[in-house]
């Protein structure tokens, strides 16, 4: 039986290869964007891939689309929460917009659009949701105090509901990438690259999106049915937790 998949910001960087790995995995897939309209339909173009516009931010918007998204490729059976920004700055500096716009998208985001998967899904007792957390969740980091504040938010949830959805076949987990050569990360001057982030990599280089995107298709597979609740780290030994 083909299972269905939606990506939120599934049509650039990390989010790209994930969509790109679920479709070579088998899933019909729809990947969500927030407002690159362009860079939308050359991936759509490139990869065949349905897209969708919509915020994620914004509760009724993504009531609206997943309605339509399900109308289009059927129930949503596997959800990856993807869609991130970052508004880096200082405590001291930082403003009420910057903090809300980061907690809005990062983390009410996956409220806004697990809620309206999650009926579905226990209704078929069955579900993979997804949920991309970042390293920097995990350890800190200055300057992104409202980034990492909704990322360990996020690690928090997905304990949360993997305890809620267990007995109704739904897994709920998450993946925490390092330093992943994206379009952002590619972008930071080769010097502060190669002093400040390469050196306290033990692996000695950038991740790889399409290594963030096999852990994400290995968990949303059928074979990942007795893993929830888990955050799997991917950040070339950087972080190490226990």
């Amino acid at each position: 039986m083909s299972r269905t998949a939606l990506v939120t910001g599934g049509t650039r960087g990390i989010g790209s290869a994930i969509s790109i790995a679920l479709k070579e995995a088998g899933y019909t897939v729809c990947a969500s964007y927030a407002g690159n309209d362009e860079a939308a339909a050359t991936f759509k173009e490139l990869t065949g891939i349905r897209v969708h516009k919509f915020d994620v931010s914004d509760f009724n918007d993504c009531h609206t689309a997943i309605l339509e998204i399900e109308g289009e490729i059927g129930p949503i059976d596997i959800l990856v929460n993807n869609a991130g920004i970052t508004r880096d700055t200082m405590l001291h500096k930082m403003t009420l917009e910057q903090w809300n716009e980061v907690i809005s998208t990062n983390l009410t985001s996956l409220f806004n659009t697990t809620k309206n998967v999650i009926d579905g899904m226990r209704e078929r007792n069955f579900g993979r949701i997804i949920n991309i957390s970042s390293i920097n969740g995990q350890k800190g980091q200055m300057g992104q105090t409202n980034y990492s504040a909704a990322k360990a938010g996020v690690i928090g949830f997905t304990k949360a509901l993997a305890q809620e959805g267990a007995r109704k076949g739904i897994t709920v987990n998450c993946v925490a990438p390092g330093y992943v050569a994206t379009e952002m990360v590619k972008a930071i001057p080769d010097d502060v690259l190669a002093t400040q982030i390469l050196p306290y990599i033990p692996v000695g280089r950038l991740g790889e999106p399409a290594e963030i995107a096999r852990c994400v298709t290995f968990l949303a597979s059928e074979e990942a049915g007795f893993i929830t609740g888990s955050t799997i780290t991917v950040n070339g030994g950087q972080y190490i937790t226990s």
